[in-house]
């Protein structure tokens, strides 16, 4: 059996078709289950939850509440409660297409060395895309995954998505749950969570695959686009890959302090090429994303 988690937290405006679109797909409702974790909302989510559960009964579908705030400590919840060999977390503020979760389940069934994978991850933009939008900014604000049309290992320093992964169960058995000191709280941008995971899974040899057709539509509001958005999420990385770090040694977070001077080497390069190229305000954007991470990175921020 498949489980399909959904962890949320004040996103009614999205969550009834986010269901909808996961019933609508072609995989016998048998082979799976959808657990969604209340993690304290506050809007009518529980209402449009069991509005869902009674239009379709067909669906084995679970409301669990989380009162620990927080994404980690709803995504370890999801993970008590899953009955699932493999689990698949989705977003709450996105959409499916119709063979996703048969996608998932077929490539664990015929594949038992990958222990993890995703998926594509496209935005859906409620408004439009902005002028100063670049492939960078895209993944972060959006995002954005698309490593092409071929099942392959994620780039060096890359691990799927975190509203687009799948993992057997038995990973969480021998890396551990979700750092409930990192990633999402309430309005908290915090992140890194699922780095943390991947690090250990790649510590222990674990395949992580790349795979080109589960596609998740990420729907994306004009809110997520403003200044203060941007400003806020991209100092919580720092914040956040300096907590990560900090916890595995010194040494860690040293090594990331370069990895930081390597990106402040690259950002540059791409200043001067969005400038040569007529569009400085990508190159820009860029140079205050890396800021706002470096401040974070250095404790700087709060």
């Amino acid at each position: 059996m498949l489980t399909v988690i959904i962890c949320t937290y004040n996103r009614a405006k999205y969550i009834g078709n986010l269901l909808e679109s996961i019933a609508a797909n072609g995989m016998p409702k048998s082979e799976y289950e959808i657990v969604l974790v209340d993690n304290n909302c506050t809007d009518n989510t529980r209402e449009i939850c069991e509005a869902f559960a009674k239009a379709h009964k067909d669906v084995n579908f679970r409301y669990v509440l989380e009162p620990e705030q927080g994404l980690s400590a709803a995504r370890n919840k999801g993970i008590k409660e899953a009955k699932g060999e493999v689990i698949v977390y989705i977003d709450d503020d996105a959409l499916v297409d119709t063979w996703y979760l048969r996608t998932y389940a077929e490539w664990f069934a015929m594949h038992p060395e990958t222990m993890a994978c995703g998926g594509p991850i496209e935005p859906l933009y409620e408004t439009e895309e902005p002028s100063w939008m670049t492939p960078y900014t895209k993944a972060l604000l959006t995002a954005w995954m698309n490593y092409g049309d071929k099942v392959r290992e994620y780039p060096k320093g890359r691990y799927p998505g975190g509203g687009n992964a799948a993992y057997r169960k038995e990973v969480f058995d021998k890396v551990g749950l979700f750092n409930t000191a990192l990633g999402r709280k309430g309005g908290n941008l915090m992140g890194s969570e699922e780095k943390d995971i991947f690090d250990k899974m790649q510590a222990l040899g674990m395949q992580v695959l790349y795979l080109p057709t589960p596609v998740l539509h990420h729907i994306i509001p004009q809110t997520k686009l403003e200044p203060d958005y941007f400003n806020r999420l991209t100092t919580q990385i720092g914040i956040s890959e300096r907590q990560r770090t900090l916890a595995i040694g010194k040494g860690k977070y040293y090594k990331r302090l370069f990895s930081e001077f390597i990106k402040w080497c690259g950002t540059i390069v791409l200043l001067c090429g969005y400038t040569i190229s007529f569009h400085p305000v990508k190159g820009w954007k860029l140079i205050q994303f890396r800021a706002n991470v470096t401040r974070g990175l250095l404790g700087l921020s709060r």
